[in-house]
């Protein structure tokens, strides 16, 4: 595909998302994904790939009247789909990952999502506390590549999703995870570079 028709390609997602979401945030994170997907071991063909997924996947949730927008948080890696957050019914995480799965592209979905009516706003101040220290750690360690990897806290729980170079820098991240003040578990969904289950 020429380099022409594949910004096409993005344009249109892109489009879509906002025409969908209403929502600039989404469509700044969207553009972001794309463009920071040129640098990530998924390359910037599978960061399309994974906006597009987002993208179908938050449309069957507004086809089908599930309100999850706020509760849920998508993350997607060469079409692994984790979902995480807090929802107040256990039907409605059904249908969630249900509707995740019909989504085309999707090659697993990663359930991590909470059921539960307690978490308040010192719970959120909380584990945006948390991930804010991760990543900051993540960034500033030479020996890892944290443009790969996705943190994602609920209720003290961290959830990470990416693509580790080596096990070396993977047991680094989970070591800073599990070192973090007032972090419950960690929870990790990341590939190495050469697992051969990675879609190339």
């Amino acid at each position: 595909m020429s380099a022409v028709n594949r910004l096409l390609q993005v344009s249109a997602v892109l489009t879509l998302t906002i025409l969908t979401s209403g929502c600039v945030t989404a469509v700044v994170g969207s553009a972001a994904t794309v463009g920071v997907g040129a640098a990530e071991e998924r390359g910037f063909e599978g960061a399309v790939d994974d906006t597009k997924i987002r993208t179908a996947i938050n449309n069957l949730w507004f086809s089908e009247d599930l309100e999850v927008f706020r509760d849920i948080t998508l993350t997607i890696n060469e079409g692994r789909v984790m979902l995480t957050g807090s929802v107040k019914k256990p039907e409605t995480r059904v249908e969630a990952v249900r509707l995740a799965w019909q989504a085309a592209g999707v090659r697993q979905v990663i359930d991590e999502i909470q059921v539960e009516d307690k978490s308040g706003f010192a719970d959120y101040a909380s584990d945006v506390w948390i991930a804010n220290k991760l990543r900051t750690r993540l960034m500033f360690d030479s020996k890892i590549k944290n443009i790969n990897y996705t943190t994602d806290v609920v209720n003290g729980v961290v959830y990470l999703m990416g693509i580790a170079q080596d096990q070396d820098e993977l047991d680094r991240v989970i070591a800073y995870a599990r070192d973090t003040s007032d972090v419950k578990r960690v929870v990790s969904h990341v590939v190495l570079k050469n697992d051969p289950h990675r879609q190339f």
